[in-house]
């Protein structure tokens, strides 16, 4: 541990702002002095008291519920002190001081973000995946990815990390033991079944790296950007994907200026639809807002998971139309992101959709919404898991998809028929450090700071 570890810590556990109970927490070695300066007397451990905090001169603070865990037995796995008070902003400040004054014999002093969280990770309490599940579940922004996460925090993912892991190491062993006996490396590829335990590591992977997958997806969400000319009804499709009038529609060209962001549930998935403004070519518009504004929809088409582009079917017959929708569809390049759509199927007949490539759709009546839902979850690669999903981020993701190419090279290896057992044994390492870089078994104290700097204080 660093020697910022060691030291007892304080903050206020709850959000900002008035409410109706806030929490003053703590956390050390040994917080007996601190436990009788605010609070008068020994506190039962692992039960709530009710008494009266006290100032440096014994006046009431406030009067609250204090409870007292002793380590190890604690979230951090130091001993614990939880005050909770009633939730003004004032009351907790005073409150906090007062702990911060009477501590500091001790040393004790505030918590930077995300502390409480990474002393349970050093003290054993959390692996680093179930760590950052707290902070996931806190921040979830759909049922879905809440459920997810709480999969997570109770070591869903990290079982399925650890019993990958101890299938390499099983592995690895074999080999390691292999390279001591060169004389018995030419059978020992056959007799030890080691291409196909292999196998069946690599197909666990997959469905590992398919539903962490999904769970980033629940976690971060997909960017859609709403793209095509102006009046092709950009604006009416956010609305009625988000159920709310959120973008100003009319029939004038450029009535969009800048973007306007909606995030959508579907299926628990969060989607951050963006509605731009209607591209055009510059000499097309005198308006310097409406250039700015289509400089910036190029932008956020840019950085998209997906696009949007959306047509017009009335005006599928029109030249200059035609001409615009193929330079746009020029410049959006790489097809797999697109995604075609013809907006307007009310206004024309059945016979002008017959061969259209992509969806067809109402925006105003609402006909094809759910086929749109349906191709965006596709499109981002969601599927439901019989199994259920867990939490995760991109760094696991990373990780995962590391530790397959990691076994994907020692496979390579093996196959061949004067196969080198050191440099299969040095890919299977990698992919053991690699996996375990996500529950913390290989991770740098940066990478520590960079994670945990993100919690919020008081976590």
């Amino acid at each position: 541990m660093l020697p910022r570890h060691h030291d007892p810590i304080v903050a206020i556990a709850t959000a900002p702002g008035r409410g109706a109970v806030g929490i003053v927490r703590a956390s050390g070695r040994d917080l007996t002095l601190l436990i009788e300066a605010v609070c008068g007397l020994a506190l039962k451990p692992r039960h709530a008291t009710y008494l009266a905090f006290r100032d440096a001169g014994g006046e009431t603070l406030d009067q609250g519920l204090a409870i007292h865990f002793p380590a190890p037995h604690s979230y951090t796995g130091e001993e614990v002190l939880e005050l909770q008070a009633h939730g003004g902003p004032v009351v907790l400040q005073l409150l906090l001081a007062r702990c911060l004054a009477a501590g500091a014999a001790i040393g004790l002093r505030l918590a930077e973000p995300g502390e409480f969280t990474e002393r349970a990770f050093l003290n054993d309490k959390l692996d680093l995946a179930q760590a950052e599940a707290v902070s996931d579940l806190i921040e979830a922004s759909t049922e879905a990815a809440a459920r997810s996460a709480t999969r997570s925090l109770s070591g869903a993912f990290s079982q399925q990390v650890e019993l990958l892991r101890a299938q390499i190491v099983e592995l690895r062993m074999l080999v390691e033991a292999t390279l001591d006996f060169p004389e018995e490396e030419i059978d020992f590829l056959e007799k030890a079944d080691a291409r196909g335990r292999l196998a069946r590591v690599r197909a666990a992977l997959a469905a590992v790296l398919d539903r962490a997958h999904q769970g980033a997806l629940l976690r971060e969400g997909i960017t859609v950007v709403l793209a095509g000319q102006p009046n092709v009804g950009k604006s009416s499709l956010l609305n009625a994907l988000a159920g709310a009038e959120l973008a100003i529609v009319t029939p004038i060209p450029g009535t969009t200026r800048d973007k306007v962001s909606e995030t959508i549930q579907i299926e628990g998935v969060p989607l951050h639809a963006i509605d731009t403004a209607g591209l055009r070519e510059h000499h097309e518009t005198h308006d310097e807002v409406e250039r700015i504004g289509i400089s910036r929809s190029w932008t956020e088409i840019d950085s998209a998971d997906a696009v949007i582009f959306l047509h017009d079917l009335t005006r599928a017959g029109d030249v200059d139309y035609r001409s615009g929708e193929a330079r746009i569809a020029e410049r959006l390049g790489d097809a797999s992101r697109v995604l075609h759509v013809f907006n307007k199927s009310d206004a024309v007949e059945a016979a002008a959709r017959a061969d259209l490539v992509g969806l067809a759709l109402s925006a105003k009546t609402g006909e094809g919404l759910a086929e749109l839902r349906a191709a965006l979850l596709q499109r981002a690669g969601w599927h439901a898991s019989p199994e259920g999903v867990f939490i995760a981020r991109a760094r696991h993701l990373d990780a995962l998809r590391r530790t397959r190419e990691h076994l994907a090279e020692a496979d390579a290896q093996a196959a061949q028929r004067d196969a080198a057992l050191d440099l299969f044994a040095e890919e299977l390492r990698l992919a053991h450090n690699a996996l375990g870089e996500i529950t913390g078994a290989f991770t740098a104290d940066d990478l520590l700071g960079e994670i945990f700097g993100r919690f919020c204080i008081g976590k």
